[in-house]
């Protein structure tokens, strides 16, 4: 048995009865906003075996799904469908310029996750704590992250809040608009390349779903949290300034590869 759901948005709460179906998207049972970068009806928990499932029905966008610790992140592309386990889940998701969270609870949850902190005191040698994240990033791929999901971090409760654009992201940490890009570009093959899925730009793709899906993996995986946000108006030194980031000064880029 599954029992009731409730799904939180904003402050309102919606109550999911067992065999019941319920919609998120534009025009939906939680119509979260009017905007047109949205599909109709994107999302829909359902229940079905005794589980409760999340289905991605719509045919551009995708969705990330995370516990509240950070320690479960998953990617909803569409057609997917997963179970809800948790206690407290978030579901997020960017449509155009705007990034959506979702708060659902299960009453009667089936999953109940391991506290990794009583993990690193039965592992002395801190391979376990090596394996939470695919990818350690670099101090400044953390300001591209932070300066994109500032205003998701800001928001209080569940709901939606602006995308910065590059150009806005890079005057907020007082970077050139190219070094910006090029920091973007590096944590985007980074994560990539460790399996996140949503961050490789190509034909027809629109460039504010390659930041959100940063955002909703950074967001859902902890890797950069709001004690995190102080770290934006730290002061810049030369080699931030320099538009390169390898503080020569010449422009060339020629830092190491951090992936190696």
């Amino acid at each position: 048995m599954t029992g009731a759901l409730r799904v939180e948005y904003c402050g309102e709460w919606w109550t999911v009865e067992e065999g019941g179906r319920f919609t998120i998207g534009r025009a939906a049972d939680l119509s979260v906003d009017e905007n047109p970068y949205l599909h109709r009806t994107f999302l829909e928990i359902r229940s079905e075996h005794g589980l409760w499932l999340v289905a991605n029905i719509g045919k551009q966008l995708s969705a990330t799904i995370g516990d509240e610790h950070g320690h479960f992140v998953a990617h909803i592309a569409p057609g997917g469908v997963l179970p809800l386990v948790f206690d407290r889940t978030y579901l997020r998701f960017g449509a155009g310029p705007t990034t959506y969270e979702i708060q659902v609870r299960l009453p009667d949850p089936p999953f109940e996750p391991v506290d990794l902190d009583d993990l690193d005191d039965e592992d002395p040698t801190g391979l376990a704590a090596e394996t939470r994240t695919p990818a350690r990033l670099t101090p400044d791929q953390r300001i591209v992250v932070l300066a994109l999901a500032e205003h998701a971090m800001q928001r209080t409760g569940s709901g939606p809040s602006p995308l910065p654009t590059s150009a806005d992201a890079a005057r907020r940490i007082g970077w050139p608009e190219r070094k910006f890009n090029k920091k973007l570009d590096q944590v985007c093959r980074k994560l990539a390349k460790a399996g996140v899925r949503g961050l490789h730009g190509g034909p027809g793709d629109i460039a504010a779903n390659r930041r959100a899906a940063l955002v909703e993996f950074c967001l859902a995986s902890r890797i950069v949290t709001v004690a995190d946000l102080p770290d934006l108006d730290r002061p810049r030194t030369a080699a931030d300034a320099d538009g390169d980031g390898d503080g020569d000064g010449d422009g060339d880029g020629d830092e190491l590869d951090d992936d190696a």
